[in-house]
This record gives structure tokens, sequence and C-alpha cells, in this order.
């Protein structure tokens, strides 16, 4: 078990590193550290040498949920989440604790193939991924598509990004009187995505979720239907309230930032608010959130909206690459990896009331996150695409 003053070192190592005043001594050290009670050897998932800069972000993310845990009350929560953060260092310092340092594609590759042979039946994270379903009923798989203009629909133009984002770009002379056209983006398990509506507001879609809009707003009013979850940075309009449709549950803003995570197989519909002031409505009730307050509702008929202070950060890890998990329960955790994997999840005895706390970036592969998971107490294979969960 590390101490305190263990958890200190290698935080001050790791905040070197961001800084980059990390001398070669201290790689060592930390590669030391975290060898000593690594059980296997490192290994190098595609996904974590896309950039630099994105790894730092992930790290840095990881810092500050480490320093929120009171080491004192659970060691072994705190070891995880240093553990996460080591690995990712690791992988970005090539400290040589690792089989290979990743300098070209010809290596890269190399590696990766000798990941799949110490691992069997691992799975790759998700990824970049969605259908658009266009007025006419056709399809165009977004993340096949080419970057520029992909098509017109109504009075807006569809672009896709150099960064692999859909950009509405509604007309000038987009109107009142005209008649909507609506399109829907998809994402499969397994997939995540943004689109840009073409009023500017800025949405996130979680795996298998969805987004039903009009191409450019026309009405007095901006309204979208969503399935699973998804997050919204709205632009702000006075004149015209933006309102998002999830089920029984409407949540209308004039323009601020806010999560949606409305999965069918989830027992309650929740509304998290990061920034300004939503209004929930359901069966006929209407609650208003300050931010950092979640409502929920659920998809039972009870009629109530539940309202809690809730760690925004926490909620919004998906979006920000991370699983971060507070008390929660393994099937709960379960439901979250079989969408992002794509994988079925069988269990072999009960495991419900097993709980678990850490967190771990969505970029690496299903065995290392299963493999942070058994801190809980619970034992899981990979088998066919299915995770099996057993006591």
């Amino acid at each position: 078990m590390r101490s305190q003053d263990d958890l200190q070192r290698y935080e001050e190592l790791a905040k070197k590193w961001l800084s980059n005043t990390i001398t070669p001594a201290e790689k060592e050290e930390f590669s030391a550290w975290y060898n000593a009670n690594q059980g296997a050897p490192l290994d190098i998932p595609s996904s974590f040498v896309e950039s630099d800069e994105a790894h730092r972000q992930r790290i840095l993310y990881n810092i500050n949920q480490a320093i929120k845990i009171d080491v004192g009350k659970k060691n072994k929560v705190a070891y995880i989440r240093w553990l996460s953060i080591a690995a990712a260092c690791i992988l970005i310092l090539g400290i040589p604790c690792a089989y290979f340092h990743i300098r070209n594609k010809k290596a890269k590759q190399s590696a990766l193939t000798f990941q799949k042979k110490q691992i069997k039946n691992d799975v790759a994270p998700g990824g970049n991924k969605a259908m658009l379903t266009l007025s006419d009923g056709s399809s165009v798989v977004l993340n096949d598509a080419k970057k520029g203009v992909i098509t017109k629909q109504g009075k807006a133009l569809l672009n896709k990004s150099d960064d692999n984002k859909l950009v509405y770009e509604a007309a000038a002379s987009a109107n009142a009187d005209q008649r909507a056209v609506y399109n829907t983006i998809t994402t499969p398990k397994g997939g995540q995505f943004q689109v840009v509506l073409s009023d500017g507001s800025k949405v996130w879609l979680n795996a298998a979720s969805s987004i039903t809009f009009p191409t450019a707003f026309t009405k007095n009013e901006r309204r979208v239907n969503i399935t699973g979850e998804v997050y919204f940075e709205v632009a702000k309009n006075k004149n015209l309230p933006f309102r998002v449709v999830s089920g029984k549950q409407t949540v209308e803003v004039v323009g601020t930032h806010f999560n949606v995570n409305a999965y069918a197989d989830e027992s309650a519909i929740r509304t998290t608010l990061a920034e300004g002031s939503v209004k929930v409505l359901a069966d006929n009730r209407t609650v208003v959130l300050k931010p950092d307050q979640q409502a929920k509702v659920s998809n039972a008929t009870s009629g109530e909206i539940d309202v809690k202070a809730v760690d925004v950060d926490d909620i919004l890890a998906w979006k920000n690459g991370n699983f971060v998990f507070e008390n929660a329960e393994i099937p709960f955790i379960m439901r979250q990896a079989a969408r992002w994997y794509d994988v079925n999840v069988k269990y072999e005895g009960n495991v419900s009331e097993r709980r678990f706390s850490g967190s771990i970036s969505r970029s690496v592969n299903l065995s290392e996150l299963l493999k942070m998971l058994k801190y809980s107490g619970v034992n899981f294979r990979i088998a066919d695409q299915t995770i099996i969960v057993g006591p």
C-alpha cells in the first residue's frame, strides 16, 4: 500500500512532466514506481499515439481527479487513479519499461500486432463514428465521408470540418416562413460524434445516441429530439428558445451548457447543468436547475423530478475522453463499457452490490478497463465480444 507521502511525490513528478521540467533521473523514478506494481508488460493502444497535446490534457484531468481523493479514507482508490496517470505519462515519455517507443508508423503497427498476441479476445475502444440520415431517407456514413461540403439540405450546407465535426451552415435567406427540413445523426455502440447546428450550438453525442433536428431553425423555437446521451453548448438567442426533447422530458434553455443522459436501459433521464440555467419539464412538473445540479426524471410513472448537487466534471468525463466512476455499481459500469466497446455483458453470479471508484481514459483497450475494475473484487474475462462478469 502506498503512503500519502508516496502519492504526493508522484503527483509532484507528474506535474513536472506537464511543465516539461522533469529530469531523466525523475523519469526513471516514476518508471520504477509504476513497474513495481504492474502485473503485466505495458500495452500500447493505437489511440494513445494520436497527439501529445491530447495526452497532456488527459493526464491533467486524471491528476485533478486524483487530488480530489481523500487518501486517508481510500488509499486503494487513490492508488488506482495514480496507475492511470502513470500509464499515460509512461506512454508519452517513452520510458524504457514499455516494450517499445513508438517513433513512426511502422513501429506503431508492429507494436499493435504484438499487443494483439499478448491479450486474447481484447477489444479496441470506440471512436468517431456516426450515420447521417437525410430528409429523403438516404444515409451517409460520416466517418467515411471526405472533408468539405457533403451535401445541401434545405437552406443549409453540410460541411465536414478538418477536425471531423459536421457543421451546418444556414443560408442568410432562411426565414420563419420556410418549411423545416430534418436530419438525424446516430452514433452506434462504440461511436461518438460532434455536430455544430445551424445556429452555432455545439452538440456531442456519446455512444448509442441520436439527435433529430431541423437543418436550419426557421420557426419561433429551436427544438431537437435526442436518445442516449448528448452534451449541448447552446448558442444564446433570447428570442429563440432552445428545447431538447427526450422521452417524456423537455429541457428548455436560451443559451447554456448541459448534459442529458436518456438511455432507455437506465432507470431515469438525468439532466446535468454545467453553465447558465435550464428548465426541466416532465409530467406537468417543472424545475429550474443551477450550475452543478442534476435533475432526475424516473423512466417509471412516478411524476417526480429529483434534484441534487453533482460533480459536473465527473458527469462530463465521457465528453473529455475519460471514464470516471464514483461509488458506482458494477452493472452501471458494465452498461457504459458495453456501449463504448460495442460488446455484450453476461453475469455469472450476483455482483450487484459491488461498487467501484476510479478513473481511466476511454482510449484504452477493454482489457485495461477490466484490469482496473478488478480492484472492486469482481472478476472479468472477454469471450466472443462478451464481457463475462463473476464474483
